[in-house]
């Protein structure tokens, strides 16, 4: 049976998308970008890092987000003192029937929702790089496969550095794209108060089940890209790579990430081919988790904001194809 293209989906399938957009869209008041972003990294088979102070929405979009498709979810508060078998889980001696028996741990779901990351130690951190990476876990000698689909929705305070521990550029590297919420405007924000305990974007049934997660990011693949977008997109990567503010430029998986987010936001726009303007909109979010800044260029502004400005530098010196 042959793939559904993103011009083949049913009516009803894409209204359920757009009544997922919208509902997240409720629960994440004025931020449509974002929670259009949080799509792409479903529907594009990548993982999510929401970076950004406390308190303004981070756990909540993930959990809304984990919560609207009918499948596994867990959640997991992140500590110093956690260990990869809290994670993964582990092998324990059953004396009844004189075997070992696994049991598996909270990344055994669909949605795995990763709250303060950073507060881990880089021996947990790591636990996850295979799971994320190739959608399996290896446990004394032994391979267990992840259900699919499976996200990780990972969150972290980049403020507060106390405790905790940065992810380094390999774990980051997992993540399809790093966005960060901002604080809301004013009348998003009067929408809120407004709102009081009650939660205007509960939870309602499910919107999507889990075959309509696999179909939609099967349909993902079959958008268009013509070959001027990719030496677009290439030509941005090898600008990375030789400017002299950076110290690491965007590797091949960073490149093959950019393709996939921008098939997926062709979808999600209702078209099926990608245009330059979903490059240009998401070479910062793909891209800024993934490079590294030269010391003097870094300066006083180290850290995510300098290295999005660098990349929307970058991509001015790029001839946009037509």
């Amino acid at each position: 049976m042959m793939a559904p293209s993103a011009g083949d989906l049913t009516v009803a399938l894409r209204s359920r998308l757009e009544q997922l957009e919208g509902h997240l869209g409720t629960v994440l008041r004025g931020k449509a970008e974002v929670v259009r972003l949080s799509l792409v990294a479903l529907l594009a088979r990548g993982h999510l890092l929401i970076e950004d102070v406390p308190g303004v929405g981070k756990t909540t979009l993930g959990n809304a987000l984990a919560r609207a498709v009918d499948s596994g979810f867990h959640r997991i508060q992140f500590t110093a003192d956690m260990l990869p078998g809290d994670v993964l889980g582990v092998t324990v001696f059953n004396a009844q029937t004189q075997e070992f028996e696994f049991k598996p741990g909270p990344i055994f779901t669909n949605f795995l929702l990763a709250d303060e990351i950073n507060r881990a130690t880089p021996k947990t951190q790591s636990a996850l790089l295979e799971a994320m990476n190739e959608q399996q876990v290896s446990i004394d000698g032994r391979v267990y496969p992840l259900a699919r689909p499976f996200l990780v929705i990972a969150t972290q305070n980049p403020v507060e550095h106390h405790g905790t521990y940065p992810l380094p550029e390999s774990q980051l590297d997992r993540f399809l794209l790093r966005l960060r919420i901002g604080y809301p405007d004013a009348a998003s924000e009067r929408e809120i108060l407004r709102r009081g305990s009650a939660e205007a974007g509960a939870a309602p049934a499910a919107l999507l089940t889990q075959g309509e997660v696999l179909e939609l990011q099967q349909a993902v693949e079959s958008v268009h890209v013509d070959d001027a977008v990719v030496d677009y997109m290439l030509a941005i990567v090898e600008k990375t790579r030789t400017h002299e503010g950076l110290a690491l430029g965007v590797s091949p998986r960073g490149a093959k990430a950019l393709y996939r987010a921008c098939q997926a936001l062709a979808m999600v726009e209702g078209r099926g081919f990608v245009t330059p303007d979903e490059v240009k909109r998401l070479a910062v979010p793909v891209f800024a988790h993934r490079v590294v800044l030269q010391a003097r260029a870094a300066g006083a502004q180290r850290g995510t904001a300098a290295a999005e400005r660098l990349l929307e530098t970058i991509l001015t010196m790029i001839d946009v194809p037509l």
